[in-house]
């Protein structure tokens, strides 16, 4: 509790230091004195500036908070906005933190709060005075987040939920389905609702803004990890989707291969056609495609790629569009194609309009 107390205190200063910075920017503006600490416990208003723009005092109000996400950002919103109606109602509220996401930025202008965050984002508006600036960057404890949010295990709990993002989950039910631990499922449901992606009923989770994760989970997407096997097989056409076939469909407890990017595209939502054959395998997999495929090692024409997983959590998560094709996800198919150069993402956004598209 101490530790939390002393690095709100330092969120404090840090915002106190933003604000002053931010002002003696602008030629209008004389600073005339910043207070520290909080000024109403009932109201959580963290920082007071009065400021002196061209001859009339005018005060800033702030609220600062550690968490620039969109959940916590409209909580705080609603207490700045009931402060100036009955205690302020004549000064200018600001909301600051760390960093804040284009979301959590709009839901600031909607409700006319001035906005400030450590990355160099800001929006104030008063008296004629009109400062707003934008960065992309992202700060890395941001970055830090969404890495963790699409780590293997995770993604098992994402794609689970975006399989029909209308359907409510409770925790327990979530994780069995999605097979990881109680712990996994608690801090995707924190991430998700902090970002406000999911929403609660009296049902359990739900995703309310699947198109906003997928985007952001395209952005931040790492393909999955494993060596990556370049191969040739002299079989083309029917005798090469033949011999697929036999391989995919085989018993599952001998080993795992599946069809992945342009091949999986290729039968979910067709866009061109490209002269490699891609592959997800195990260990087993790969043994099995060597044989059945019929293929050898060479450094240059070759035409299937091979990538040995070491999570193994994409299994858990495939279709199987024909008699014996076993293709990764839609929404695994959209990543790998979005990652993969221009033409990967032409196709992976024809098959978004053909797979993944929800009502609002």
């Amino acid at each position: 509790m101490l530790k939390a107390i002393e690095s709100m205190k330092e969120v404090a200063c840090q915002a106190a230091d933003a604000l002053r910075t931010l002002l003696e920017q602008v030629s209008a503006i004389q600073l005339l004195d910043i207070e520290h600490g909080t000024r109403d416990p009932h109201f959580g208003i963290n920082i007071v500036a009065h400021i002196d723009v061209s001859g009339a005092r005018r005060v800033l109000v702030c609220e600062v908070k550690s968490s620039g996400q969109p959940r916590h950002v409209r909580m705080a919103l609603l207490q700045l906005r009931h402060y100036i109606a009955h205690q302020a109602p004549d000064a200018t509220p600001v909301f600051i933190a760390p960093y804040l996401t284009p979301e959590a930025q709009a839901l600031c202008r909607e409700q006319e709060v001035g906005f400030l965050d450590f990355e160099g984002n800001a929006r104030l508006v008063f008296d004629g005075i009109f400062i707003e600036r934008q960065v992309a960057s992202k700060p890395v404890a941001e970055r830090r987040e969404l890495k963790s949010l699409f780590k293997p295990k995770s993604a098992q709990v994402l794609r689970a939920m975006l399989r029909d993002p209308n359907r409510a989950w409770r925790v327990t039910e979530l994780a069995q389905v999605a097979d990881v631990s109680l712990g996994h499922v608690s801090n995707v449901r924190t991430g998700l609702l902090d970002r406000e992606w999911a929403q609660i009923s009296d049902e359990g989770m739900h995703l309310s803004e699947p198109d906003a994760l997928l985007d952001e989970w395209r952005d931040a997407y790492e393909p999955p990890a494993g060596p990556r096997m370049n191969f040739y097989t002299t079989l083309h056409g029917g005798p090469l989707e033949a011999a697929a076939r036999r391989v995919l469909h085989a018993d599952r407890e001998a080993g795992r291969a599946i069809l992945a990017s342009f091949s999986a595209a290729q039968w979910l939502a067709p866009y061109g056609r490209t002269g490699m054959q891609y592959f997800y395998a195990d260990d087993a997999g790969l043994e099995h495609l060597l044989a059945g495929l019929k293929l050898s090692s060479t450094s240059k024409g070759e035409n299937v790629t091979v990538t040995v997983l070491k999570d193994l959590g994409v299994f858990r998560d495939t279709v199987e569009p024909a008699p014996g094709v076993i293709c990764t996800s839609p929404v695994q198919t959209y990543l790998d194609l979005a990652a993969a150069g221009e033409r990967g993402r032409e196709a992976a956004e024809h098959l978004r309009k053909e797979w993944l598209t929800w009502p609002k």
